[in-house]
């Protein structure tokens, strides 16, 4: 068996240094991110690594990561128990306005990566001049070789639902490029996992249309639209259960001379990484709540799929 992982970690910085005024602003945009903090992040989040061996006795041999700020972070993490330095790490600094980036995690004694890429998108808000664009994170796309098999994975973190959703125009460009880009590379038979946090729960329009080819033939499934459907939620706004943080795959893997063979989803929502308040039972235990600094894992619960392997 193998597994598959997206996870959402909220806000992973580095520590910000010390302010010369209490006012000043911080470079992470949280309260009091300091050593102490950073390190209680980095062992929580690797904790939930090593619950998710112990429920299924392997661990993850790819993870896709969003809101990481930098390569240090993935340096300092890949170190700690259970990815024992056994883990690398594909990133590319993008132009996010709040400096977070999407990730690959990798096991090197199962993955070779052969060519990644950051694929950047810029929108122009007034004019053509530079200072005029809006910039959003980057997808990272990574070509890898899993015993003798290409895969190519995509991994997103896409615009949020915000102020009556003015990003939704950005969501939509953004999938519609990915989209063709999957085409092309399903043409060539090749296996394609897209990943990612989209702000789009399963059933929305932009996530249904990725599935499907011009002709409307099926290419790609979404495992996560069952579970949504049955209630499964990975993060929370307000009162409503949302699941944005999805995998996708191509059809390839539903074929039993694959190499890897899906056989389930699920979104990894453990007791132990839930919230400790009774009046958010069953919710993600939160880093921060606003500015209250709760010590937690993240917002988001992680997903995976696990696969048969021949």
């Amino acid at each position: 068996m193998e597994l598959f992982s997206f996870y959402n970690v909220e806000n992973l910085f580095l520590p910000d240094p010390t302010p010369r005024h209490r006012l000043d602003p911080t470079k992470s945009g949280l309260r009091n991110w300091d050593d102490r903090k950073y390190k209680n992040k980095l062992s929580r989040i690797a904790h939930v690594f090593q619950l998710m061996k112990e429920d299924n006795g392997v661990m993850p041999f790819m993870i896709g990561l969003s809101e990481v700020s930098g390569k240090k972070v993935l340096e300092d993490l890949v170190q700690l128990k259970p990815f024992d330095s056994e883990y690398w790490i594909v990133h590319y600094n993008s132009m996010d306005e709040r400096k977070v980036d999407v990730a690959l995690l990798y096991d090197k004694n199962k993955v070779e990566v052969i060519d990644s890429e950051a694929i950047t998108f810029f929108f122009e808000i007034t004019d053509r001049n530079t200072g005029s664009y809006d910039t959003t994170r980057d997808v990272l796309y990574s070509k890898v070789k899993y015993k003798g098999e290409i895969i190519n994975v995509f991994i997103a973190h896409l615009p949020s639902k915000r102020e009556k959703d003015i990003n939704k125009p950005k969501r939509d460009f953004i999938l519609n490029e990915i989209r063709g880009r999957i085409l092309d590379i399903v043409r060539e038979e090749e296996n394609v996992i897209l990943c990612g946090d989209f702000n789009e729960n399963p059933d929305d329009e932009n996530l249904v249309k990725i599935l499907h080819d011009n002709a409307d033939r099926k290419v790609l499934e979404n495992p996560f639209q069952q579970l949504f459907s049955t209630r499964n939620y990975s993060t929370f706004h307000y009162k409503s259960g949302l699941l944005f943080d999805q995998i996708i795959l191509s059809n390839s893997f539903y074929k039993d001379s694959n190499v890897l063979h899906f056989q389930n989803a699920e979104v990894f929502s453990s007791a132990k990484i839930s919230s400790r308040d009774r009046n958010f039972e069953g919710r993600p235990f939160r880093t921060y709540a606003g500015t209250r600094y709760l010590g937690g894992y993240s917002d988001h619960f992680p997903v995976f799929v696990r696969f048969t392997n021949l």
